[in-house]
């Protein structure tokens, strides 16, 4: 992009007082000193919070004006070696630096970007340097500096990668659907330009890249972008796709498949939505009349279709949430690993890969507050006298399954262990425990001829090691989670 290229020279020209992460060279291209410099730059760069380091040849560092240079790093050797594989093969960890030779309206010039350190230290020929001023030292000899640099180390936060890079103002209102994220957000709309992008700005969705533009975030592309086709495929296919089939299995006939192109704070209502609209009815008898309502309660559709788009794995390529609905159940599935063991979902806080978009959505109340979410889906699945949901992990990614109504007698055993141990959690969460009782009501069980069908399923889930008595002498005080 030689455009976006010569405005960065520019701008890292005009910055004098701010040369801590730039290096101005002219002809000098010794590959020793090239190796040190990649280490120092990078070191350096993640203990100012910088994403990347330059040294920039073709540039007087005295006057900061463009002069050119002969310098050809693709031609360059270090012994026999092409001079990339060789600094490659010397820094550790591996760096992806980046040569970029720049045909600037003042003299060609080749610039070399250098992220910053990422899991550890940067070594070059094993040892680890750091820039102070003109100088190269070795970083084990600044102590006070060292410790900077591990606490600024950080794993990759995906929501801060850039979507779309280098856009003008009227390109970021253009793709973003921004009149939503401040209706969403509650915030009146500015009636100027400058306005709004400010407000984007102050959310991440949007940050300041080189010569006026602007970088369009991940995490404001997920959650804002009016068409996600309009960006890279890799972000693009993690759009939610939605599949219905008329039967119980993969193989039967599809009847309605949406792949989403909307963000999806944008797209949430929508989805929840068409998802309702496609569900068969169910009579639930309330306290005094009947009434038709969506085989599942809304509330549960919202929060595992937020909880897919919140806790997913981003770096998994080509992978978004998928939504199935069958006959008889609805999987929702979202790519990677939950990052707390299935049976401790209901009342353990989450652990989220994607803290800032979980905050936002959160904020846009398109869902729970954290680690409210599972305990009101479990508690309206029981209202409801569904089968419990099932949670489980598979390869690389994690899926739930909202049953459709079955009886006390149609469920197996397993699925009468879960919803006790389910049961369990919630009487443990609102400061109670369960009892015979409370779970013949749970499981639509009669009370009063049928209450040993009850204690079965608890012997079943005690022999399971889900529950246990909450005191060991006195089983009829009731059962707590086996973890409680």
């Amino acid at each position: 992009m030689t455009d976006r290229d010569i405005a960065l020279i520019d701008e890292l020209r005009g910055k004098m007082a701010e040369q801590s992460c730039v290096e101005f060279k002219v002809n000098n291209f010794s590959p020793e000193m090239i190796g040190k410099l990649c280490s120092a730059r990078s070191n350096t760069a993640r203990i100012e919070n910088r994403d990347l380091a330059y040294i920039i040849w073709g540039v007087s560092d005295e006057t900061h004006l463009v002069v050119g240079t002969d310098v050809n790093p693709n031609k360059a050797k270090q012994g026999n070696q092409e001079l990339q594989l060789w600094l490659a093969q010397q820094l550790k960890p591996s760096i992806a630096f980046n040569f970029k030779e720049v045909a600037h309206p003042d003299g060609r010039v080749v610039m070399l970007e250098i992220p910053a350190a990422l899991l550890a230290p940067v070594e070059f020929n094993g040892v680890a340097y750091i820039r102070i001023g003109p100088t190269t030292p070795k970083l084990a000899d600044y102590p006070e500096r060292f410790q900077v640099l591990i606490n600024n180390l950080r794993p990759y936060v995906w929501e801060k990668g850039v979507a779309k890079s280098y856009v003008s103002a009227d390109d970021v209102l253009d793709l973003l659907d921004y009149p939503s994220y401040f209706k969403l957000t509650q915030q009146k709309l500015p009636d100027n330009k400058a306005g709004i992008i400010e407000r984007l700005e102050g959310d991440q969705l949007i940050v300041k890249d080189v010569g006026g533009r602007w970088n369009i975030s991940n995490l404001g592309a997920i959650l804002f972008a009016s068409d996600l086709e309009r960006f890279d495929p890799s972000l693009s296919r993690k759009a939610v796709r939605f599949t219905a089939y008329r039967g119980r299995n993969k193989a039967s006939v599809v009847t309605h498949r949406q792949d989403g192109k909307k963000g999806y704070a944008i797209g949430f209502e929508g989805l929840v939505g068409f998802i309702n609209s496609l569900l068969p009815k169910n009579e639930h008898i309330g306290a005094a009349f009947r009434e038709e309502t969506p085989l599942f309660p809304e509330i549960a559709i919202r929060e595992l279709v937020a909880n897919a788009l919140i806790h997913q794995d981003m770096t998994i390529a080509g992978a978004g949430p998928q939504i199935e609905l069958f006959d008889d159940r609805l999987e929702i599935t979202n790519p990677g690993e939950p990052l707390v063991q299935t049976d401790r979902m209901i009342d353990l806080p989450p652990r989220s890969r994607n803290s800032m978009l979980g905050s936002l959505m959160r904020r846009m109340r398109l869902c729970e507050e954290q680690g409210s979410g599972l305990d009101k889906v479990i508690a309206n699945i029981e209202i409801f006298q569904l089968p419990p949901p099932k949670f489980q992990a598979e390869a690389s990614s994690m899926q739930v399954i909202l049953y459709g109504p079955r009886s006390f007698a149609e469920m197996s055993v397993e699925e009468r262990i879960r919803a006790c141990y389910q049961h369990a959690v919630l009487k443990w969460l609102s400061g109670e425990r369960m009892k015979n009782a409370s779970l013949c009501d749970r499981l639509g069980i009669d009370k009063t001829s049928n209450a040993a069908q009850a204690t079965r399923v608890i012997n079943g889930a005690q022999e399971a090691e889900l529950i246990k008595p909450a005191e060991p002498d006195k089983p009829r005080v009731g059962y707590i989670p086996w973890w409680a």
